[in-house]
């Protein structure tokens, strides 16, 4: 799903708009506004999210539909898909350095996000799941975990399709990450309790 993402006060998402620190290493914007198009439905829906530390993702607090031409499915206007819209939109409000040093540049996760949809490049989802690659690993985690944290999804199941890994992997990497130090002040109220 294609959308458009815009700061709260209207401007393009970029890695600067993302300045409240979010788990160890991630930093995330306090809020946006993200429009998406369903040609098919002739409607366009625009959501406007807040972050909620006490719930530790964003919250939609304004969600619009507005038919655009003529062929409007009223029935699809009224099934919008917000969380989806939530989902496509989330990796744009997150910001992270690949590199520690300190002209280490910020990047979106969107900026990762290659053309199908996925969050992690295949050649970065490779390198992790190899053994030795433990901190590199625990980096990914927190991001794809932060990613469904922040858009009211269930982390293992994105960490198991974003890294081609069982679930029960995914679980077990979660719990590790946690132990290492990441995923600090994050926890998942959905999906399977054990990945909490």
């Amino acid at each position: 799903m294609k959308v458009d993402v815009k700061t709260l006060d209207g401007k393009k998402m970029t890695a600067d708009a993302a300045d409240t620190l979010v788990g160890s290493a991630l930093r995330i914007a306090p809020g946006f506004v993200a429009t998406a198009v369903d040609e098919a439905a002739g409607v366009e829906t625009t959501i406007e999210a807040h972050f909620s530390p006490a719930k530790v993702r964003y919250i939609p607090t304004t969600i619009v539909n507005r038919a655009i031409g003529d062929e409007l499915d009223e029935a699809r206007m009224r099934h919008t898909i917000t969380q989806g819209i939530l989902q496509a939109a989330v990796p744009h409000c997150i910001a992270l350095r690949l590199d520690e040093g300190p002209d280490a540049q910020w990047l979106t996760v969107a900026d990762l996000t290659t053309g199908d949809g996925r969050i992690i490049p295949p050649w970065m989802a490779s390198a992790v799941v190899k053994r030795g690659m433990k901190d590199e690993r625990w980096d990914v985690i927190e991001i794809l975990y932060g990613a469904a944290v922040l858009a009211g999804a269930p982390p293992v199941k994105l960490i198991s399709l974003e890294l081609d890994v069982p679930q029960r992997t995914a679980e077990d990497w979660i719990r590790k990450a946690r132990d290492s130090g990441r995923l600090v002040g994050m926890t998942a109220t959905i999906g399977r309790p054990a990945s909490g």
